[in-house]
């Protein structure tokens, strides 16, 4: 198996985990590099802060055994401009990033859908040459959505990825962020429903747990068996 370089780029942190923590758990055991981009600190909110919000994303980095960078764009405010397409294009270049999840472009937060239109472009830019970005010209093969839970409608998914075995992590990485959960009375039950979401898109591929993701280009296959389990 090729060993990938992917990035999960999220416009705060918490996205990451709760979208597809145990994706990325399971890239991770397959030896694969993950690097979760966080564009923002996700501060100001209730009971969080920013030191406590950047201590709380390590951890949960740590839970999953991904690397973590963060952008330090302007939480409530991520606007997609040149600036922004160029600074992710340079992180894409400089990783060598093979695939990238972004969040799905229908979430109904600003953030997330400013944050995707940045992430299409910057992929593009990223292959740019004679051009001021850092790095060499890169172009990830791969760009898929998953699902954040400011995500109102309920798309059909292109795949779901089997991560059974990976659902305790992903949880426990959710649980790193207490001051958005566990202190926050409001966002208590949104572990339970999650989980729950994880059991049902599992069952409909036959797995205890699944993750879904839409893939906006055609995805190619060699090897028929490659969609038996």
């Amino acid at each position: 198996m090729k060993t990938l370089n992917v990035a999960v780029i999220a416009a705060h942190p918490d996205d990451a985990e709760l979208g597809m923590g145990g994706t990325i758990a399971l890239l991770v055991s397959q030896g694969h590099h993950v690097t979760v981009i966080d564009a923002t600190d996700g501060e100001p909110t209730p009971f969080g802060d920013p030191v406590t919000r950047a201590r709380e994303a390590a951890e949960a980095a740590k839970v999953l055994g991904c690397d973590r960078v963060n952008l330090g764009w302007p939480n409530r405010r991520l606007e997609h401009t040149l600036a922004a397409r160029h600074r992710l294009a340079g992180e894409l270049r400089t990783r060598r990033i093979d695939v990238m999840f972004v969040p799905h472009p229908e979430d109904a937060h600003p953030d997330h859908r400013a944050l995707t239109r940045i992430c299409e472009d910057a992929r593009f830019d990223a292959k740019l040459t004679r051009c001021e970005l850092p790095g060499d010209p890169h172009h990830p093969r791969r760009l898929l959505h998953y699902f954040c839970t400011h995500l109102r409608s309920v798309p059909h998914p292109s795949l779901v990825i089997d991560c059974g075995g990976f659902a305790e992590a992903k949880m426990r990485s959710i649980g790193c962020y207490r001051s958005q959960f566990e202190a926050n009375p409001a966002n208590r039950g949104v572990p339970a429903w999650i989980e729950a979401m994880g059991r049902f898109y599992g069952s409909r591929i036959g797995a205890a747990f699944g993750e879904p993701f839409s893939a906006p280009e055609c995805v190619g296959l060699r090897d028929l068996s490659a969609l038996l389990p």
